[in-house]
């Protein structure tokens, strides 16, 4: 094959997944108006939203836990030594703190939850694209979106914020006994500097982000349960590519999100300048 004949392949492959990607993310952005207007069109029932909070937010306890507890000791075990070289350790609960409720909760909670409830979310909305049971409720005389995502949408918005704050909260109490109870660091100092250094605005900052995670979770895990392919290998499709999808999302939300509070942050008190 001549070097010209490679080159036109190799456009045509780019071209393709470029159109691709646009028509995704056009596609994704109807999905999201047409999500819109049902929510504004009123609440679902009490029962079914009550399932789905049920579904994202007490299942998923146990796993956020162990995620923020573990985040928080791993932040002691590696930020101990550094400290110490220059005779810090008594700051050591202030970054801990700092670096859960700001990134590392929202980000790692958000991750862990795209894995639990999206890829299930995917999964569940897939097998009924191919059972034909999204077309069945369509034929009862209920909206599918109305009826299967405002609800799973709703979940995922009011409970993830507060999973991550569940995370923020181990992962504070599990760096703060690793590093006291093991390490040495003075109790008191710990949560003296804590005090300090984190302000309300870093705790709310981070839910802000995991409230926009959550928005994005749910709305990328229905879209790809709704356009589920056919047969069990779509449906393992539709959940991969749920967490994929949505891992990036939450990754590009955490960066955009991330300048916004820190401009925001230094709009608020201006003494402080943003390197932004």
């Amino acid at each position: 094959m001549s070097a010209v004949s490679q080159s036109h392949n190799l456009v045509c492959r780019l071209g393709a997944r470029t159109v691709n990607g646009v028509t995704l993310l056009g596609d994704l952005t109807v999905f999201a108006t047409r999500l819109a207007g049902w929510m504004l069109s009123g609440l679902p029932r009490r029962a079914v939203l009550v399932d789905c909070l049920h579904n994202i937010g007490v299942r998923s306890l146990s796993v956020v836990m162990v995620t923020g507890t573990f985040i928080g000791m791993v932040l002691s075990v590696q930020s101990y030594d550094q400290f110490r070289m220059f005779h810090l350790e008594s700051r050591l609960g202030a970054v801990i703190t700092m670096s859960l409720v700001a990134e590392l909760g929202p980000v790692l909670a958000a991750t862990m939850l795209a894995g639990r409830v999206g890829s299930a979310m995917a999964a569940e909305l897939g097998t009924m694209r191919v059972t034909e049971q999204i077309d069945a409720v369509r034929a009862l005389g209920a909206h599918p979106i109305q009826y299967l995502v405002v609800p799973r949408f709703l979940s995922c918005v009011l409970m993830i914020p507060l999973l991550t704050a569940v995370a923020d909260g181990c992962g504070i109490l599990g760096g703060w006994l690793f590093s006291t109870q093991l390490l040495g660091v003075d109790s008191f100092n710990y949560w003296f500097y804590t005090c300090n250094y984190v302000t309300a605005y870093d705790v709310m900052s981070g839910l802000l982000k995991s409230t926009f995670f959550g928005a994005a979770i749910a709305l990328i895990a229905c879209h790809r349960g709704f356009h589920c392919g056919a047969g069990a290998e779509g449906v393992g499709t539709a959940a991969t590519e749920s967490f994929v999808m949505s891992f990036i999302a939450i990754l590009i939300l955490d960066f955009f999100l991330g300048v916004f509070t820190n401009n925001l942050y230094y709009m608020i008190w201006p003494g402080h300048m943003s390197i932004i």
